[in-house]
């Protein structure tokens, strides 16, 4: 017996009516969420834009690129797999996570650290951004290592941590997949001068006799 809804969906996959006591769900059936960061101008901090679902990094880098890269200005690419970023809670608005967190003193640098990337959310409702990077010999050393340098920056709600290593970033050589062709120049908001046109446009009606 088949389970039933309205939806016609539901219909078409021909779900056993038990389920989910069914059957036991296979392990590893569905594709991984993945976390992008983007550059919109040059030198400025990568932020969190969105996810994507993909099989492996280096495709949920393409498919963050088509994603959120097509439409709209970008200098660069991160993409980090969900389950490698750990975050500490939310705090409330002009308050300081580093306070409300029982955060060890930070250890001094050893032949067992790496790179972590630190990301700080400002203000709910906005968006992550990279604080800059740490070295650290694991997660809970990262934010202690973040607290002692970034600890001062308030408000912040709350803090991503995610290892270097783990982070598919773009290089300077790719930067020109996101120039625009000059015959193409017209999908540019900025090819049209708008303000350009109006101001000239105002100017001719008020020298107008």
């Amino acid at each position: 017996m088949l389970l039933t809804s309205l939806d016609p969906r539901i219909n078409r996959l021909q779900v056993p009516a038990d389920w989910p006591n069914s059957a036991v769900k296979k392990q590893l059936d569905q594709w991984a969420t993945y976390e992008v960061f983007t550059q919109k101008r040059e030198n400025t901090p990568y932020a969190y834009v969105g996810p994507v679902h993909a099989p492996d990094l280096e495709v949920a880098f393409v498919f963050a690129k088509e994603q959120y890269s097509r439409r709209a200005a970008c200098f660069g690419l991160w993409v980090v797999k969900t389950q490698d970023i750990q975050h500490t809670p939310y705090v409330d608005d002009n308050e300081s996570v580093f306070n409300l967190l029982n955060i060890p003193a930070p250890a001094t640098a050893s032949e067992q650290s790496e790179a972590f990337e630190i990301f700080m959310l400002k203000k709910r409702g906005k968006a992550h951004t990279h604080a800059g990077t740490v070295l650290a010999s694991g997660y809970q050393n990262a934010l202690a290592q973040a607290k002692q340098q970034f600890g001062e920056q308030i408000p912040c709600v709350n803090i991503w941590v995610a290892p270097a290593a783990k982070i598919l970033k773009s290089s300077e050589e790719d930067k020109d997949w996101w120039l625009t062709l000059n015959e193409k120049k017209y999908r540019e908001p900025v090819a049209y001068k708008v303000l350009d046109k109006i101001n000239a446009f105002k100017n001719r009606t008020t020298n107008t006799p």
